[in-house]
């Protein structure tokens, strides 16, 4: 919830839809909802102060909506705590807060590599093109996996969603792995370690199998949750009871002792009861634990996993709310894969990064069953790129080259991915750099231009376009059948278009680029260090090898070979 709150009515959107980043005019409620759900009591305004409310009880900011001329405030609960903030420019007040609500967490280096992941895996005895499976592992991790090695497609984490374990429908009893769905699990995370690719999985802050009766009968789920809720069958562990905390937490660590390096927080902001007479174990009322739940998930977590792990591990949650951002990183949620669905998640990674989320990602393409359309996915994974996570997925549980539509197999779409995948691996260094400022700073890693050129009108109104750290400059296109853009240039430095390196422009002025499906428009600050390479080149090369499909007879074979012939330990 970021700015021009009290500022100029030009600064607004179109009449008839969201206002992107600025607020006034609405009204926002302060609960936590799926499936969309980082929230921040914490706004940004354009006249140079900002407010942060402390607390968890639910509330409502009315941003001139009732009123033009007052930013009206109410909260829940038997106080009221908050921090007006001052500065002269907006990039203090964004610092400030997020360290006063953190300090960010700070991932390890393989967090920005990209990442892979499907919305459920399935073990089919043959692969898309009709090869016979006989490689060890689940058929299709291991033909994403063969396949993006084979593309030169580079992949640091692999992300299996649920179902992973026995039990339906959900396929999460008691944290234990379905060796029928994922046969030879802790061989194959090693596989993945081999290859320099991080296993992730699903997990969620309930009990089911075995777990699930005796956790009842202990009394360690959440007073006054309906069952079935929303037709789910589940009792969600109460955190502030430690006994329950510790029985749920040892569920988890059986994940971490096969290897899995990371976690997708799910269903955190879900189905939590909100209201009534009832009490949390430490005597709290529900209400006030309706957007707590999300951060004391998140910690429970992160406690286990460090006890394993050290500092070697990544938790990303759906949910989040103050207290989240120590602990983790975060992604979109359930966003659409419509051309609306980039335009909001455009928008998203920017509101995060100011409200103290710096290392944020979306589901490239969209999560929603839509069927997969060309062009906004090919816009989606450029922008991807210049995000701290460039995760792809879940793509409706299939992959560029068997889509559920002609062409099936699509060379530009593994093209455009493999251009953007290996331009985020090269961004490595450059991701942790800022994102190391991010933690100790307060300074977000994707930066809204009002944040560096905050004199100029352009940086407040081009919302589109932001910094990614210090030196690059993107401005992601989600309109369908567009191939220019208008992009406002920073004033102060002088900026390189990266498609037409031979092309320099004095910043402080918008200028018009125009940008085919496969270009995302992109600068780099004239006297950095950065290197992207020659992207033209490299495209070229990505529609070559995209155009002639790889052998998986072979590569299962090979797949199949080493695991009869791996090392003792494996």
């Amino acid at each position: 919830m970021e700015r021009v709150v009290d500022g100029p009515q030009a600064a607004s959107w179109a009449t008839g839809i969201t206002k992107a980043m600025d607020l006034r005019g609405q009204k926002i409620e302060m609960i936590v909802k799926p499936t969309t759900s980082i929230y921040a009591p914490f706004y940004l305004s354009s006249r140079g102060y900002a407010v942060f409310v402390k607390g968890t009880w639910p509330g409502l900011f009315d941003f001139a909506a009732a009123n033009p001329n007052r930013v009206k405030i109410e909260f829940e609960g038997p106080s009221f705590e908050m921090k007006v903030y001052t500065a002269s420019d907006p990039a203090t007040l964004v610092r400030t807060h997020a360290l006063d609500a953190g300090p960010p967490f700070m991932p390890p280096k393989w967090m920005f590599t990209p990442w892979r992941w499907r919305d459920e895996h399935t073990q089919r005895p043959k692969y898309y093109d009709g090869t016979p499976v006989t490689a060890p592992f689940n058929s299709e991790v291991m033909e994403d996996v063969l396949l993006m090695k084979a593309y030169g497609i580079p992949n640091g984490v692999y992300w299996i969603d649920r179902p992973w374990g026995p039990g339906l429908p959900w396929g999460y009893d008691d944290f234990e792995i379905d060796e029928k769905r994922l046969p030879h699990f802790a061989e194959m995370v090693k596989w993945l370690e081999g290859l320099n690719s991080k296993t992730l999985l699903w997990i969620a802050p309930f009990f089911q199998g075995q777990m699930e009766k005796q956790a009842l009968a202990k009394g360690y789920a959440l007073a006054g949750q309906r069952r079935p809720a929303n037709g789910n069958n589940y009792p969600m562990v109460d955190l502030s009871n430690p006994a329950a905390k510790a029985y749920w937490q040892d569920g988890v660590a059986k994940l971490l002792k096969l290897g899995v390096a990371a976690f997708k927080l799910d269903r955190g902001e879900e189905d939590i009861p909100d209201n009534g007479p009832f009490k949390l174990f430490d005597g709290r009322s529900i209400r006030e634990n309706r957007n707590a739940y999300v951060a004391m998930y998140l910690k429970a977590t992160y406690n286990i996993a460090s006890k394993f792990r050290g500092h070697d591990f990544v938790l990303m949650p759906r949910g989040a709310y103050t207290g989240s951002s120590p602990y983790g990183v975060f992604w979109g949620g359930d966003i659409g894969g419509t051309q609306e669905g980039l335009r909001a998640s455009i928008i998203a990674v920017q509101r995060s990064a100011l409200m103290g989320y710096p290392n944020w990602g979306s589901d490239t393409c969209g999560y929603n069953q839509q069927l997969l359309e060309q062009e906004v996915c090919g816009r989606w994974l450029g922008f991807s790129a210049f995000t701290p996570i460039m995760e792809v997925g879940p793509t409706r549980n299939v992959a560029f080259w068997n889509l559920p539509r002609e062409p099936s197999y699509d060379p530009e779409l593994i093209a455009i991915w493999r251009l953007y995948a290996r331009l985020h691996q090269r961004l490595i260094d450059y991701s942790y750099k800022y994102a190391q400022e991010a933690t100790k700073t307060g300074m977000p890693i994707v930066r809204p231009l009002f944040l560096v050129d905050p004199k100029s009108s352009a940086a407040w109104v081009n919302w589109w376009t932001y910094l990614y750290g210090q030196d690059i400059l993107v401005s992601p296109i989600w309109e369908k059948g567009k191939r220019t853009q208008q992009v406002y240039l920073p004033s102060g430095d002088r900026w390189r278009d990266a498609w037409n390196p031979d092309k320099i422009y004095p910043g402080g002025q918008t200028i018009t680029v125009n940008a085919e499906l496969h270009q995302i428009p992109l600068f780099v600050r004239v006297g950095s260090s950065v290197k992207l390479g020659d992207l033209n080149q490299e495209w070229q090369e990505s529609r070559a090898i995209a155009a002639k499909k790889p052998d998986l007879k072979t590569l299962d074979a090979e797949l199949q070979a080493w695991f009869e012939n791996r090392p003792n330990g494996m």
